[in-house]
């Protein structure tokens, strides 16, 4: 059976000072690391800019266009892979969730909205008149990082933080419910999420963790999401089951022994419904 790989920044930077932070452009870095063309996962950050070409950008199994402007953000766990033209460029980022709360202290990666897996917009087109607001902090991260100054990482980090300004300010106009005052309810139910879906899955317990009702939590979910808290749940259960079903490390019945179902049967009907197929039939067309 295939195991995909979970890649460590420490993969790809070979740089001892910087071991948890890798900044290139991306022709060459697909030099180097031409197995990230494969389905691959990462426990860092990444951020990838493409400035010309074209291809297809698969991230936890929703398919996107590649073109000139394309912004992808990736928090960890996700699996991604692509197909690209030759003429591909651009630039690729991807740094630890350590490196960067120990930096900036207070101010938290995950305090910038588009890092996050229930919203699901790994994607941010800025076109061609917009590259001025953002293209010349890669340009400038890209050149730092080939150079040897003091202060180099903090500068590194400063410029990562101003591409993350932009991305946030451009995020916000494209998906306009981002500024909704529901947000902070929203941010709270997928921390909760994370920790307990593979146990808990009645949105009556997230409610109550969350000191409101179910009908208000429903309400919160279909004004920002267009779901049921329901839905919402179980989209979480469902990823991770492909992602297992992907990696091929575990039997099926050890998944779903894993995402907290104890009868087989049920487990298989519940993916079935939510997919089309069962356990084993997706398996076998990944």
């Amino acid at each position: 059976m295939r195991k995909y790989p979970i890649y460590s920044v420490r993969n790809f930077s070979c740089n001892d000072i910087h071991r948890d932070f890798y900044v290139n452009t991306f022709n060459e870095h697909l030099k180097s690391h031409s197995f990230i063309e494969e389905p691959h996962r990462h426990d860092s950050y990444l951020m990838v800019f493409f400035t010309n070409g074209s291809g297809i950008h698969e991230i936890d199994f929703d398919r996107f266009e590649i073109k000139k402007g394309s912004l992808f953000v990736l928090q960890p766990g996700q699996m991604h892979h692509w197909n690209l033209s030759d003429d591909i460029e651009g630039f690729v980022i991807i740094f630890s969730q350590e490196l960067y709360n120990l930096y900036f202290g207070q101010k938290k990666i995950n305090d910038y909205n588009f890092y996050n897996s229930i919203l699901n917009r790994p994607e941010v087109f800025f076109e061609t008149d917009e590259f001025s607001k953002i293209l010349p902090y890669f340009d400038l991260l890209t050149q730092e990082n080939s150079q040897e100054n003091k202060y180099q990482l903090d500068k590194m980090l400063n410029l990562l933080d101003c591409i993350h300004i932009e991305i946030a300010r451009k995020y916000n106009e494209t998906y306009s419910h981002q500024t909704h005052s529901y947000n902070i309810k929203i941010s709270a139910f997928e921390i909760l999420l994370e920790q307990h879906f593979k146990i808990q899955k009645l949105p009556s317990f997230y409610a109550e963790q969350l000191h409101i009702t179910l009908k208000h939590l429903n309400r919160i979910c279909n004004e920002i999401l267009q779901k049921t808290a329901t839905e919402v749940i179980m989209d979480r259960v469902i990823l991770e089951i492909k992602r297992m079903l992907t990696d091929k490390q575990l039997a099926v019945n050890e998944i779903a022994y894993a995402v907290g179902y104890e009868d087989y049967s049920y487990f298989s009907r519940v993916f079935k419904k939510q997919t089309g197929m069962s356990p084993t039939e997706f398996r076998n067309i990944k």
